[in-house]
């Protein structure tokens, strides 16, 4: 299996990552799409800023993380192109229904049901491209694959707010949402189904034996939360979510409501910070990750700790900044950072588990960070702005956003404990191969 492992991906991995990448653009856009055009939802339903984070954030994550878990079981052990297509035709269409909420309840149920279609997005899509592109290309692969939230994001900002500006906010949903519907018939027709673990060099951490075995639903879970460094790498890459879907539920609404920002003007000046900031840090991540994993696996924790560590002073200016021109200059630096965390923490999940668990556990990765970034970050932004409304009416949010800091730190220090746990790790595996060694050489003797 060396042989294939060594190849370079061919065409047709390379259509099916373009493919895979366009529905995470979608997916992203649609899960998005609220708090870009939270500014006229406002208006026209009357939310506080604390319904908009628990909607955009626990209502969401709740269904979004819990839902996962099933799916990935159900993606490893069947065919997981198929749930991807039926996971985006879903969340699509009730992206739709968004547009059609006439009040917060109805709003609520519609986000409900786009977070149990986006749990079947992600995870299979993490599988299926580990067996399209082998060891050595999927740092890389995953960093392309991670343009999907920049995307989304920057695409929703420029569509979701011309459409918006042009039309109404419910416009933008509808139309947005008829796009998925499309494009999950697309991946049913033209993405093959790959077999499992067919570039791997050599399973991990199992006997050759367990290789054509279907992975445990409770097995895997149990696999999962016993090993510290999976575990590690989940919470911190947790923590970071904290900071950055908090920061990208609000920044829009931060924008146009405390900087002096018009739609307009978000449509093409926000959106194109987020598109190309975010997309150069994702993908310069996962280059840095196949260029220095190979010579310690410390890399997939150090390069997230390291950007986290120079998004701070950055993102201080941003939330200072008096106005909005000066606050996108600052928020370059966080855009870029931020997302240096993502393809690391992928490409070591999947690294690290058997080909068999690699959906389940990608699904385990984004229950623990979602539940503690989407779910808790941006209703702890909303709750907190919504608490500082009465004395400090002109700018709660900005006051918010300076209590993210804490969490920027926080972060930084999980990563830092994560390269530790990954040197430990790596010591006694070269240490007990060299045992094996020895004994060879012994019996020989």
């Amino acid at each position: 299996m060396s042989t294939a492992a060594a190849a370079r991906p061919d065409a047709r991995a390379w259509f099916v990552l373009g493919m895979l990448c366009f529905v995470y653009v979608l997916n992203f856009l649609d899960r998005q799409l609220l708090s870009i055009l939270a500014k006229p939802i406002q208006d026209d339903l009357g939310v506080t800023d604390g319904q908009l984070g628990r909607i955009s954030g626990l209502y969401f994550a709740l269904f979004y993380c819990l839902i996962s878990i099933p799916v990935g079981w159900l993606a490893d052990r069947t065919n997981r192109v198929r749930v991807l297509s039926l996971a985006c035709a879903l969340w699509s269409a009730a992206t739709v229904a968004c547009g059609f909420s006439s009040t917060y309840p109805q709003l609520v149920a519609a986000r409900m049901a786009v977070g149990v279609g986006e749990a079947g997005g992600v995870p299979p899509s993490y599988a299926i491209i580990s067996d399209y592109f082998g060891p050595g290309t999927r740092g890389t692969a995953f960093g392309l694959f991670n343009l999907g939230p920049p995307l989304g994001q920057a695409l929703g900002v420029a569509f979701g707010a011309s459409i918006a500006a042009a039309y109404s906010w419910r416009s933008a949903f509808v139309v947005l949402g008829a796009v998925g519907i499309v494009t999950a018939l697309a991946v049913y027709s033209f993405v093959r189904e790959p077999a499992r673990g067919r570039l791997d060099v050599k399973p991990t951490a199992v006997p050759a034996t367990a290789d054509t075995e279907k992975a445990g639903f409770r097995e895997t879970i149990a696999m999962f939360f016993s090993r510290p460094v999976l575990v590690t790498v989940a919470l911190a890459s947790g923590a970071t979510q904290f900071v950055t879907y908090a920061s990208l539920n609000f920044t829009t609404l931060f924008l146009m409501r405390e900087k002096g920002m018009t739609l307009n003007e978000v449509a093409v000046y926000y959106a194109l910070l987020i598109g190309i900031g975010i997309s150069a840090g994702m993908y310069a991540s996962g280059r840095l990750i196949d260029k220095f994993a190979p010579r310690g696996k410390q890399a997939y924790a150090m390069v997230p700790a390291v950007g986290l560590a120079l998004a701070i002073p950055f993102f201080i200016g941003f939330v200072w900044a008096p106005s909005w021109p000066l606050a996108l200059l600052f928020l370059v630096g966080p855009t870029f950072f931020n997302y240096f965390y993502l393809s690391p923490a992928v490409a070591l999940v999947q690294e690290e588990v058997r080909p068999q668990e690699r959906v389940l556990a990608g699904a385990l990765l984004l229950l623990v960070m979602n539940l503690i970034g989407l779910g808790l970050g941006p209703t702890y932004l909303g709750a907190v702005s919504d608490l500082l409304r009465e004395s400090h009416p002109n700018n709660s949010l900005q006051i918010a956003f300076y209590t993210l800091v804490p969490f920027y730190a926080l972060a930084v220090v999980m990563f830092l404990c994560l390269a530790r746990k990954l040197k430990r790790e790596s010591a006694l595996t070269g240490t007990s191969a060299l045992e094996g060694v020895s004994r060879q050489i012994g019996e020989l003797s």
